[in-house]
């Protein structure tokens, strides 16, 4: 399998490529990226993993690649989407999807048209906790599920993550959609409405660091996510994905990155020694699996879009401070 990855703006972009370099049968072509400064920071590290750097994606399209992984800014994903989609190639986008429903919507068009692939990168349903849950849940463990409650914080990721005009958003946008596509998962229920509430109380950028959603499903589920940028750099680690599922005849607690042992030191304080899965290795096998055989769990665009626009309707609910209907 030959694949391209489009941008290195996102941090998953360079997780992605250490995953594929121990894939078996998949060669990386090569790395697009057009901001001048991020290719001479990792120009010597490509060079050095024999992986070909160029600065215009519609380059990297030309070659002969199966696939591309688009990690550009969120406000590119269309542009980038529609491209490799129209050049003949499968795409697995970086979340959230884009930044607004109309190009969502036409991205998923076009690849439909295009007789391509269009998947969106939902780490999170590979993770061995949440896996397991999505077991426990189908087969009747915890009964009929109430409420959920989940957190993802995090801290704040700066660069162009607080530039409204290239993110599309804050915590609320960045944070929020990992959630509700694992809910969604677990459930097979779509949001039906959608309140929130967003600040700034973290970050010296104007834009939302710390919020509450709340949502109602279709099957008569409340649930609410945490979705806040409130970890210090001091961490063990970036963040958590925990959900708290209250079912009629029990209660499940999930914590994602729950896989680790603490390590205690006088230097360094505590830190997280991962033990567990690598759930974006889960991501790009289920990608590559998808692409060969049509088969897999992967969020699809469709998938994609429903997360996005819960954390749109978000911001709508908190600004109108009422109650967004979606369907």
């Amino acid at each position: 399998m030959k694949i391209g990855i489009i941008s290195l703006a996102h941090m998953h972009a360079l997780t992605y490529i250490e995953v594929m370099l121990d894939m078996k049968d998949v060669q990386i072509v090569g790395v697009a990226d057009e901001d001048r400064a991020r290719r001479e920071q990792w120009a010597e590290h490509f060079k050095q993993l024999n992986i070909p750097l160029f600065s215009d994606y519609q380059q990297l399209l030309e070659q002969d690649v199966e696939a591309v992984v688009v990690t550009s800014e969120n406000v590119k994903h269309h542009e980038h989407v529609l491209a490799a989609a129209r050049a003949g190639k499968h795409v697995l986008c970086e979340k959230p999807l884009a930044t607004n429903l109309k190009d969502m919507q036409e991205m998923i068009e076009v690849c439909e048209k295009n007789g391509v692939y269009l998947r969106t990168a939902f780490p999170v349903r590979f993770c061995t906790p949440v896996a397991a849950a999505k077991k426990a849940i189908d087969s009747g463990q915890i009964g009929a599920i109430l409420a959920i409650k989940g957190t993802n914080h995090g801290y704040i990721p700066g660069g162009w993550f607080t530039d409204p005009s290239l993110s599309g958003g804050g915590a609320v946008m960045d944070h929020t959609v990992h959630l509700v596509d694992v809910m969604r998962w677990l459930m097979g229920a779509e949001v039906q409405e959608v309140y929130a509430e967003y600040d700034s109380r973290f970050s010296d950028d104007p834009i939302d660091d710390c919020g509450i959603v709340t949502l109602e499903f279709d099957n008569g589920v409340f649930a609410t996510i945490d979705c806040s940028w409130s970890r210090t750099k001091i961490y063990p680690t970036w963040g958590d994905v925990t959900m708290e599922i209250i079912g009629t005849d029990g209660v499940l607690h999930v914590d994602a990155f729950g896989q680790k042992v603490n390590v205690y030191s006088e230097a360094d304080g505590v830190k997280w020694d991962p033990w567990g899965d690598n759930m974006d290795a889960g991501l790009m096998q289920d990608f590559i699996e998808n692409i060969r055989s049509g088969k897999g769990t992967l969020a699809t665009g469709l998938d994609g879009l429903r997360a996005t626009e819960v954390a749109l309707a978000a911001y709508q609910a908190s600004e109108q401070k009422k109650t967004v209907v979606l369907r």
